[in-house]
C-alpha cells in the first residue's frame, strides 16, 4: 500500500513538472534608436548588454553596421560603441574578446577599449550568422545562407558542418553543441551526427540560450519565443507577430532568468523575466 502511494505521488510529480506552465514578464524596453538590432550578448562580468545594429537591410554590405551598449536598466550607453562593420549579427564573448559574424567575416573586438582589432574573412561565406565559443576559445559560427557551420580557431576558419537546411542559432553548453536549423532544434554529436531536440518552431529558428539542464529558451525572428524542455516538448511563451515586432537572437541572463529580445525592425531590445 505504502509503495503504490509512493509511486502515486512520484508518477504525479513528474506529471506537474512536465505540465509546469512558464512565462516571460516585461521588465523594460528600451528607448527606438537603437538601428535595426539582430543580437542581444549578455556579459555578465561586464554588466552589459552588447546589441548587433545591423542599420539598414539584413544582408547588405554597406559599412553602416554597428555594436551598441545598453545597461541592465535598459538606458541605452551607447548605440554606435562600435562602428565599420556591414551587418552584425550573433556574437560571442571570450576573454577581452568580442567575436562578431559580419556577412563573410568574422569581427574580433577589444572590450576594453572598444576598437576593432581583427577582421577574419571567411573563404565562400555567403551570410554568417551565429556565432557560440565553447571553452577552449575555438569559436563556431553558422552560415544560413551557404547552409554551413564553420569553426574558427588560431586565425583559421574550417568548414565543420554542411548540407544543413538553413543553419542560424549555435550554443556551446558545456561539453554540447546545439544548432537551430529551419524549425527544428538539434544536437550535434561527436560524429557531427544531429539528433532532433524539437521542431516545429515556425518562423526562422534564431536564438537559442540554456535555462538550465536541458532546458532552452528558443527564439523565432518572425516573433515567437519557445521553452523547449529536456524531452523535446516545448510551450510558446512569447508571440508578437500580430504587432509585427520581430524576436531576433536574444541574449540571457542565466543567474537573474532575464531574456534579452532584439526587435529589429522596431529598433528597440526588451527585457523579460522568465518565470
Amino acid at each position: 500500500m505504502f509503495r503504490a502511494l509512493a509511486l502515486l505521488i512520484a508518477v504525479s510529480c513528474v506529471s506537474l513538472n512536465s505540465f509546469a506552465q512558464h512565462q516571460l514578464v516585461k521588465k523594460w524596453e528600451t528607448d527606438t534608436t537603437l538601428k535595426v538590432p539582430e543580437s542581444v550578448l549578455y556579459d555578465a562580468k561586464g554588466k552589459v548588454l552588447y546589441v548587433a545594429n545591423i542599420d539598414g537591410q539584413p544582408w547588405d554590405k554597406d559599412g553602416k553596421g554597428s555594436i551598441g551598449k545598453v545597461g541592465l536598466d535598459g538606458k541605452i550607453i551607447a548605440t554606435d560603441w562600435v562602428t565599420g562593420l556591414n551587418c552584425p549579427k550573433g556574437m560571442g564573448l571570450y576573454g577581452n574578446n568580442l567575436y562578431v559574424a559580419d556577412l563573410d567575416q568574422l569581427v574580433e573586438i577589444d572590450i576594453t577599449k572598444g576598437t576593432i582589432t581583427k577582421v577574419y574573412p571567411f573563404e565562400g561565406a555567403q551570410g554568417l550568422n551565429d556565432v557560440t565559443i565553447d571553452k577552449k576559445g575555438v569559436v563556431y559560427v553558422s552560415d544560413s545562407r551557404a547552409k554551413k557551420l564553420y569553426r574558427f580557431e588560431n586565425g583559421k576558419a574550417a568548414l565543420f558542418l554542411e548540407n544543413l537546411q538553413g543553419p542560424n542559432g549555435v550554443l556551446m553548453h558545456g561539453d554540447d553543441f546545439y544548432v537551430l536549423d529551419n524549425g527544428g532544434m538539434y544536437k550535434v554529436g561527436a560524429d557531427k551526427s544531429l539528433t532532433k531536440i524539437a521542431d516545429g518552431m515556425e518562423g526562422g529558428t534564431d536564438g537559442i540560450e540554456n535555462v538550465q539542464g536541458k532546458d532552452f529558451v528558443v527564439s523565432c525572428w518572425a516573433g515567437q519565443i519557445f521553452y523547449v524542455s529536456a524531452d523535446g516538448s516545448k510551450q510558446k511563451l512569447l508571440d508578437t507577430r500580430d504587432e509585427k515586432k520581430n524576436t531576433a537572437d536574444i541574449g540571457y541572463d542565466a543567474k537573474n532568468r532575464i531574456v534579452y529580445v532584439p526587435t529589429f525592425f522596431k529598433n528597440s531590445v526588451v527585457a523579460y523575466e522568465l518565470k
